[in-house]
């Protein structure tokens, strides 16, 4: 269950989830310097618009993408606040995939697996880069890029994956129906 896990906030301290019991929970993989970075601002809104009806949002930025997190801790939260305004807990620089993953992330996957990029304008360059990698890239429940999205419910089921390639739509519309 996600309330097993616990964090590291990105100002040093520890978040246990199963402090979160009773919220609707968005785990997103990000980075400041990705082509989904402009995700910070619908991401916001979300939080301004549900946070004080059960949602709670919990960035966890990463690097293992392109290197397009090359920041401190620090350096990203002033990015983020500066550049999109968000209010929002930043958790600390992870990993999401590999020996060094964090288990929440070995958690996530294992309930939601990789479904697809779905019909947006970059399915396809996702696609050619991450065969070039692994030919079997598409068979696996790894995070394929930043900006992944996880949703879990009042009870700490995850209940849903979306891609970076998902619309920010979808990602509300799912967030409505668990609140």
């Amino acid at each position: 269950m996600i309330y097993d896990y616990t964090i590291e906030t990105g100002r040093g301290g520890t978040l246990k989830l199963a402090d979160l019991k009773g919220k609707v929970i968005l785990i997103v993989n990000t980075a400041t310097g990705c082509g989904f970075t402009p995700q910070y601002e619908p991401i916001e809104a979300l939080y301004k618009n549900y946070h004080d009806k059960g949602l709670e949002i919990l960035d966890i930025p990463c690097n293992q993408f392109g290197g397009q997190a090359p920041g401190t801790d620090e350096e990203i939260h002033e990015f983020c606040t500066v550049h999109y305004n968000t209010t929002f807990p930043r958790m600390k620089k992870a990993e999401v995939n590999g020996p060094g993953e964090l288990p929440l992330y070995t958690y996530l996957k294992g309930e939601k697996g990789f479904e697809g990029f779905g019909g947006h304008p970059l399915k396809g360059i996702l696609e050619e880069l991450l065969s070039k990698a692994d030919p079997d890239w598409d068979k696996k429940p790894d995070i394929k890029w930043n900006f992944t999205k996880f949703v879990a419910d009042r009870s700490g089921n995850v209940v849903a994956r979306f891609e970076p390639t998902a619309p920010m739509e979808e990602v509300e519309a799912c967030i409505q129906a668990l609140l």
